[in-house]
């Protein structure tokens, strides 16, 4: 999916940089992802969750807050409002776009963020807040041991995560105003609420808070064993998996017509993971599934393999040929399962194969007929499954024709 770097201007005039993650099709929402604390648009957590999102269709733009990453300004002269103000620049520079934001989604004190700027922008629809604090004064724990200094000498630097920040005591002022609570409750927008029980940088009760304080729809997911970057792929990526079908629900998405000359739409595998094997396998705008490979293999196992999916159109058709058949008949089949097993054999050890001597594909498949049937009907069954259309498919002779694609931008 393309990333496409776009600028705008901040609260204070400079320019902020950003990265616009879009659907390879239509675009059918829009969202913005706010960062962590001192973190950037580049931090592993806020790339997974805005490139999988933009993988259904959710167009997904993430900036580096003033003074931090590659947009301007001094992170010494911001604060929380700061940041809010940085965000309402966002939105209201997508809506001049034409693209008005329906979702933001917040990690950390950018989960802060968006529950305080979300009743403001009137165009959000549904807010997800990952790893939130329910008081933005939260954040000063990362320099408890420096408050007194902060306080004594109007600024100090502290290191955060290997780094160094001025940190002032009009900082300290703004954090300990803030009010988060009340702008949950009286937001009006559907919000999502995702949080890990182990988080040990903001606690799990904060999220307690922030659920208590909002008006229905309201929703909480735990991350179960995910730490509070979420740095661990299938963190991030479950995180966006559920933002992604949860926000379908509140934000009404379009649905993109079927490509001409295809009625039943494409079907198009597409990257999610470039670092492992994980893909989004999409069947018009309908449908999705995940392909993956076990983590013995590099993957991280969080969908079907290929053969399993192969496998899997194996086994549907023939369920759905044998249902077919006896619904035709009136033959009084309850159930009908196949389990399907792939794997590699010597020629010599098929009974069936007319092939040249080597290694060949062989699918086992084990039909469980459930039901009042009598011997002549199992056996008409069993040989109407030989029918399916998948199993003749793959029996015969295939071609597969490749075409590479005209790059981004070209015709």
């Amino acid at each position: 999916m393309p990333s496409e770097k776009l600028s705008f201007k901040g609260h204070s005039g400079v320019e902020l940089a950003a990265l616009w993650d879009k659907p390879d099709g239509p675009i059918l929402a829009t969202a913005i992802f706010a960062h962590c604390f001192t973190c950037s648009k580049d931090i592993l957590a806020a790339k997974r969750i805005s490139q999988r999102l933009a993988s259904t269709g959710i167009a997904v733009l993430r900036f580096d807050f003033t003074g931090l990453g590659q947009s301007g300004g001094a992170f010494a002269d911001t604060d929380f409002s700061s940041t809010v103000d940085d965000l309402l620049q966002a939105a209201s520079h997508m809506e001049g776009l034409g693209f008005p934001v329906s979702l933001l989604v917040g990690h950390s004190l950018g989960g802060a963020a968006v529950l305080k700027v979300a009743g403001q922008i009137s165009s959000v629809k549904a807010v997800a807040s990952i790893g939130a604090p329910a008081n933005p004064a939260h954040v000063a724990a990362n320099f408890d041991s420096q408050i007194e200094q902060i306080k004594s000498q109007g600024s100090a630097e502290v290191s955060l995560a290997g780094r160094g920040f001025t940190i002032t005591n009009e900082f300290l002022e703004d954090i300990a105003t803030a009010q988060i609570l009340p702008a949950v409750a009286n937001m009006k927008k559907a919000l999502l609420v995702l949080h890990s029980p182990l988080d040990q940088t903001v606690s799990i009760n904060n999220a307690a808070e922030i659920f208590i304080a909002a008006k229905h729809p309201k929703s909480f997911i735990t991350l179960d064993s995910a730490n509070h970057l979420l740095s661990r792929p299938e963190d991030a990526h479950y995180a966006a998996d559920v933002i992604a079908s949860w926000a379908a629900r509140y934000l009404d998405l379009p649905k993109p017509a079927a490509p001409i000359g295809a009625p039943e739409g494409i079907v198009r595998v597409s990257e999610a993971d470039p670092a492992g094997f994980r893909q989004d396998v999409s069947a018009g705008p309908k449908h999705h599934v995940t392909a993956d490979e076990p983590i013995s293999y590099g993957g991280t196992d969080a969908g079907f393999t290929p053969y399993q999916l192969l496998s899997a159109g194996l086994g549907a058709c023939t369920s759905m040929t044998i249902r077919m058949y006896a619904r035709r008949k009136k033959w009084p089949l309850a159930h009908v399962s196949v389990d399907i097993t792939h794997d590699k054999i010597h020629a010599t050890d098929c009974e069936h194969c007319e092939t040249t001597p080597g290694r060949i594909d062989q699918f086992r498949r084990v039909i469980t007929l459930e039901g009042d049937l009598d011997a002549t009907q199992r056996q008409r069954l069993m040989a109407i499954a030989d029918k399916c259309p998948v199993h003749r498919t793959l029996e015969g002779k295939i071609e597969i024709v490749t075409y590479e694609a005209a790059p981004h931008g070209n015709v």
